[in-house]
């Protein structure tokens, strides 16, 4: 992908006068780099302009993608051999190769900047504008079967015929295929809805909004054909003859605000009830629309037995499902994972064959090829979602593909991930993850991916994809050269892919030495999904920047220092190894095969550009003390601590971090120092102390920026938790073992003010909890596990406003009945939102 190309390349030259890089001479090379820098930066500019067609885009993506990618060879390549120049001579030749390839690149760069602008300006004369068409109805023919729909019909009923008098938008989103237009359609076509309004209209947009369509629909459904009038009579006509009586538009398929703006100005609004309902796949469209009474309706995936009702209505229409087939047919129904339009494909093309078991059980069998077909049918559907993605979205989405198919993705990684592919532009004074998780709301929002598990803090662990738009994924990704998954077919996957991410052993038939030989200046990424593979290729990958091979039980510390572009690594090593040379590492991920005592230091002490650091046990950090020329990690923003011996020295020297796990058992760790040197992370967010050493702190040991705080095995006296409430932004606590004592009492003037999250295990002693709603405030679940001796759950906990949800795991008969007690005892207040889960002992 082109926009990434750039991103990636921009990168690599923007580290080269930072004051840890100084491999090259800033006066022979500085003018040259700021050039190639502008151009470059024109390119990315000239991309981001939407005003261009598919088409011509995809031949200009492609002439920028080539030439970029034999750019960054050359530049990845020279730079290279000055990091691992061994001597002053070696060193000063490749200095003098890198200028000239540098101006080589400078000119390659120029001529594509001035061939592209030509090229643009030879196929129109001037900018681009793309000349509206018609909106074109969907290929696939969902014949309006309303299957498993009647609880959203009816909150959409709802919302068209509530006492509101003011004219109200009621925008309905989800993904492409979902069953927005049919919910939209059955709805329309009422008959009390039609016989509520006065006048009606349907107009489909599409992604293409075109005024002068839309108001000829409009117009047409309202007062009869209107061809010879201009855009402005039609305005008039159409006002006109809403205005006094009570409508209904159906605006569907709309693809920006701005066609909303220029649409509602038609509208009037004489406060008689007037509706209308709008479609979209973007949340923000959505949102945009909507009012506050009335949030946007997000369609919902079928269930599992409204997908079968809808399946075999398409296939058996009034016939029941022969019962040989109800059991293979449920199967294949199922890997439709809920969504209608997929349903509607199987059911076509399975019409097309005898109904006999022994076709449908070869179905079944090779459910990968016929859903490989199912997705190619679907593919012109949803393939609008990603042609209206803006170019810096594109290649995350498509980055989404490389991962299993079925499988909840952890956001942290994947964000680590696209940071370290450099598909994250900086935005104002934003930090690159936060950045990063807007990017992936963003793509939520957009219908493309689904959220997945949340955090404590109500923030997404996990994310998900449709197999649909998996499958698109991939097909686009290999295409546009973004990442290519390896399933088994090598020789296809080692064509000039830059990223590659293996899922499955490949076949043993091929040769994977030899045939990826040929791609060592290539590969830029090389991810391993729990595959066993021959480890020595990855020595081949000479400019690698991604390796992440962790679930390989194989040693890599021969192969980590000579990949000196890394940015990204997570593996597993046995023998020492020197990270020195890896300057541009943002993630360093380094886990021992050894299960002996420390071993080995690991000095970081020059990255500056380092994000994100976990280093196992038995490896662990040198001393910053101890180090030549120690930089501060102001980049660093989340460190994991396993059996280090010098966590206060460390933490000293990482002042901007953000979440910071420590993890050690041992009696000489020095915890008062420790938990001074806490103090001086004001921004830190999270913090995860787990230990098996009562700890003393006084209220002041925690930074005050405090949000989450997750302690384990510290055995806290009950009486010194109230300290805890001195953290003014603290709103997870999590305690396993945490706390000791028999008797936790908290008095009145003890507020945790914005704690929302309470999770305690393991309190075997504590027999008697007081507490009062006022101690907790904002208080919205409450997880106790393992009370065994405790009688009860203070009832006034029950009086929280804010508490949502009270779970109970292996706890005493008398929690249990007090939290039912708790329970009962809202709903008899009219309070039904407060839910209780309870799992009994030794379930």
């Amino acid at each position: 992908m082109a926009y990434a190309a750039l991103s990636s390349l921009m990168y690599t030259l923007e580290q080269l006068f930072k004051p840890n890089q100084s491999f090259v001479c800033r006066s022979c090379t500085q003018q040259h780099v700021e050039s190639l820098q502008k151009n470059l930066s024109a390119l990315q500019d000239f991309l981001d302009d939407t005003t261009k067609d598919i088409e011509t885009l995809k031949l200009i993506e492609k002439r920028i993608r080539d030439v970029i990618y034999k750019a960054e060879d050359k530049v990845d390549s020279t730079l290279r051999s000055i990091i691992l120049a061994d001597c002053t001579e070696s060193r000063e030749g490749a200095c003098k190769l890198f200028e000239e390839e540098l101006v080589l690149v400078e000119k390659d760069v120029d001529s594509l900047r001035k061939e592209v602008m030509q090229m643009e300006f030879n196929k129109h004369g001037t900018r681009y504008e793309t000349t509206p068409s018609s909106p074109q109805k969907s290929s696939i023919d969902e014949e309006n079967t309303i299957i498993g729909m009647d609880d959203e019909f009816n909150t959409i009923l709802d919302r068209l015929t509530t006492q509101t008098n003011e004219l109200t938008v009621i925008p309905i989103f989800g993904m492409g295929g979902i069953g927005k237009t049919t919910l939209a359609k059955k709805v329309y076509d009422d008959s009390y809805i039609r016989s509520r309004f006065d006048k009606h209209a349907w107009v489909t947009i599409s992604e293409d909004f075109n005024q002068r369509q839309m108001l000829l629909e409009v117009a047409s459904s309202i007062t009869g054909s209107n061809q010879e009038k201009s855009d402005d009579q039609l305005m008039e006509i159409v006002y006109k003859g809403l205005k006094g009586r009570r409508f209904l538009i159906v605006i569907d398929d709309i693809w920006s605000t701005e066609a909303w703006d220029q649409m509602q100005r038609i509208f009037p609004n004489d406060k008689n009830k007037s509706r209308i309902l709008l479609t979209t796949r973007l949340k923000y469209v959505a949102d945009n629309v909507s009012c506050p009474e009335f949030p946007p309706h997000c369609k919902s995936f079928l269930s599992l037995d409204d997908s079968w009702n809808l399946f075999t209505e398409k296939l058996f229409k009034k016939d029941s499902c022969p019962r040989q087939l109800v059991k293979l047919g449920k199967h294949i129904v199922q890997q439709c994972q809920g969504l209608p339009l997929s349903i509607i494909v199987v059911a076509g093309l399975l019409v097309k064959m005898d109904l006999t078991r022994d076709n449908w059980k070869k179905v079944e069998e090779n459910l990968k090829s016929f859903f490989g077909t199912v997705s190619e049918r679907c593919q012109s559907i949803l393939s609008l979602s990603y042609n209206y993605l803006p170019q810096y979205l594109r290649a995350c989405f498509l980055y989404v593909g490389g991962f299993p198919e079925d499988t909840e993705i952890g956001v942290s990684k994947l964000i680590r991930l696209w940071i370290a592919e450099q598909f994250i532009k900086a935005r104002s004074n934003k930090r690159l993850e936060v950045v990063a998780e807007e990017y992936l709301q963003e793509l939520i929002d957009r219908s493309l991916i689904l959220a997945g598990k949340q955090r404590a803090n109500g923030r997404m662990r996990s994310c998900k994809i449709h197999d649909l738009l998996r499958q698109l994924c991939l097909s686009k990704a290999h295409t546009e050269n973004v990442v290519h998954v390896m399933n088994g077919n090598v020789v296809e996957a080692i064509d000039d892919q830059r990223r590659m991410i293996l899922l499955s052993e490949v076949e043993e038939k091929h040769d994977y030495y030899s045939m990826m030989q040929h791609s060592s200046d290539i590969v830029r990424t090389f991810i391993s999904m729990q595959v066993d593979f021959p480890t020595q290729i990855v020595s081949q990958f000479k400019l690698l920047k991604v390796l992440d091979v962790l679930s390989i039980d194989y040693d890599f510390s021969s192969v980590i220092s000579e990949l000196v572009q890394l940015r990204y690594v997570a593996a597993r090593i046995r023998e020492a190894v020197s990270v020195a040379k890896l300057r541009n590492l943002q993630t360093i991920i380094l886990q021992s095969l050894e299960r002996n005592e420390l071993k080995q230091a690991i000095d970081i002490w020059r990255m500056t550009e380092l994000r994100h650091v976990d280093i196992r046990s038995p490896l662990y950090i040198s001393n910053p003390l101890e180090a030549e020329n120690p930089l501060f990690l102001n980049n660093l923003q989340t460190l994991f601590l396993h059996y280090s011996p010098f966590v206060a020295e460390i933490i000293r020297r990482i002042p901007n971090l953000k979440k910071l796990k420590i993890v050690d058992d041992s009696e000489n760790l020095d915890w008062p120092a420790i938990l001074d040197s806490l103090s001086l992370i004001q921004d830190l967010e999270t913090l995860h102390i787990k230990t098996m050493k009562w700890m003393v702190f006084s209220g002041e040991n925690f930074p005050p920026n405090l949000k989450q705080l997750k302690l384990t095995h510290t055995y806290i006296p009950w009486e010194v938790v109230k300290l805890l409430a001195n953290l003014p932004n603290l709103e997870v606590l999590k305690g396993y073992h945490a706390f000791d004592g028999t008797y936790w009492k908290l008095d009145e003037d003890i507020v945790f003010h914005n704690l929302k999250y309470l999770l305690l295990s393991g309190c075997y002693y504590l027999k008697r909890w007081e507490a009062e709603p006022a101690n907790f405030p904002k208080l919205e679940q409450i997880i106790l596990d393992n009370f065994s001796a405790m009688k009860e759950i203070p009832e006034s906990i029950g009086e929280i406003m804010t508490l949502k949800f009270i779970r109970v795991i292996w706890c005493s008969s008398g929690v249990e009945k007090s939290a039912r007690k708790i329970q009962e005892e809202q709903e008899s207040f009219g309070n039904y939102d407060l839910q209780l889960q309870i799992t009994p002992k030794f379930w």
